[in-house]
């Protein structure tokens, strides 16, 4: 069984452990986290149980160059979502002069978008600033900045900012910023070769027996998660078989392994890096796309998937890489878009 924490935030899941892993960092109501490239994220973390789910997400790539980006989500039960909204820092009007700041909408989700200098001057503010008060027709939500100002800092550090020019909180006059590291390039292999449906379901109720046969407890052996059973062809001599090893009202716990000729005996376990020792290769949620030979998952913390953990790995011919990995251990309405992303890579198919 698999952790995901985070302050006060709890998420259990099979499949998604991180003890090997990054993770994001917690700094009181903030959180953030880098990826492989440096790219790093910082996010408030909401108030639970209130009518407006309101957070702010600052993101910002490795680099001299790396322009920040800053965004305020609200979301709510609307049925016209708001077109501006009144920004307050400690009662003070936020930006100076307190003009209405334009909305975005997508359904229940609203987006303010900051400009450079709006930024600018909202990271200086937040020095002091304990919360941004947000207000419209009908609409008011806090955010809380407790930790904002140790969130940048810390991204500051991971990107070796600290005491240059392009520092978020602690500024100097150096220029000599690190560049972003080159992204990983995995060369996905799409599936060849051909298994019919007879096939395929003789191979999963085969494997299925013999898994039960090493260990009775590996996976549950039930009507409905035996119908799930899946079996694809690698190549001419590779099949793909997952598992559906549990079941619930929205997870599927899968475990995928790879059987060559046929043989059930000598079935191999995907080796899913960044994953559970205990269950390396069990994804949940995950689905396998023969055309692009590529697998992504996407294992939620309860129903509305706004916690959990998201990514995907891609066959090579030799095995499954990671492609990209997101994670978010609050269940607090932040939706997976705005999760904090820990690995990522370029991937191209294999021609």
């Amino acid at each position: 069984m698999s952790t995901l924490l985070l302050g006060a935030g709890l998420v259990v899941m099979p499949g998604v452990a991180l003890a090997a892993t990054p993770a994001p960092k917690g700094f009181r109501d903030w959180m953030a986290g880098c990826d492989n490239l440096k790219s790093c994220a910082a996010l408030s973390v909401p108030s639970d149980a209130v009518d407006t789910t309101a957070y702010l997400r600052l993101e910002r790539p490795a680099g001299a160059d790396g322009a920040v980006k800053l965004v305020l989500r609200l979301r709510g039960e609307w049925q016209k979502p708001p077109l501006a909204v009144a920004l307050k820092l400690d009662g003070a009007a936020f930006p100076a002069g307190g003009k209405a700041m334009p909305v975005t909408a997508d359904s229940d989700l609203a987006s303010v978008t900051f400009q450079p200098a709006e930024i600018a001057a909202f990271i200086e503010a937040a020095r002091k600033a304990t919360k941004l008060q947000v207000t419209a027709p009908g609409l008011s939500a806090e955010v809380s900045l407790s930790g904002a100002v140790a969130a940048l800092l810390w991204i500051d550090e991971q990107q070796g900012r600290l005491n240059t020019a392009s520092a978020l909180i602690r500024k100097g006059s150096a220029t000599n910023v690190p560049p972003a590291p080159a992204a990983p390039v995995i060369v996905a292999k799409p599936a060849s070769g051909s298994l019919s449906e007879k096939d395929g379901k003789t191979l999963t109720a085969a494997l299925r027996k013999q898994i039960a046969q090493r260990d009775p407890d590996q996976c549950e052996d039930g009507e409905m998660t035996t119908k799930l059973d899946t079996a694809w062809p690698l190549d001419t001599r590779r099949s793909l078989v997952a598992l559906t090893c549990s079941l619930g009202a929205y997870n599927a716990s899968n475990a995928f392994w790879i059987v060559e000729n046929g043989a059930v005996a000598t079935a191999k376990p995907v080796n899913f890096t960044w994953n559970d020792e205990s269950e390396k290769n069990v994804l949940v949620n995950g689905a396998f796309d023969p055309r692009t030979g590529r697998i992504d998952y996407f294992a939620k913390g309860r129903g509305i998937g706004d916690c959990g953990a998201t990514g995907g790995y891609a066959w090579t011919g030799n095995g499954f890489a990671l492609t990209s990995f997101s994670m978010m251990g609050e269940c607090r309405g932040i939706g997976s878009d705005d999760w904090i992303t820990l690995f990522q890579s370029e991937v191209r198919t294999a021609k």
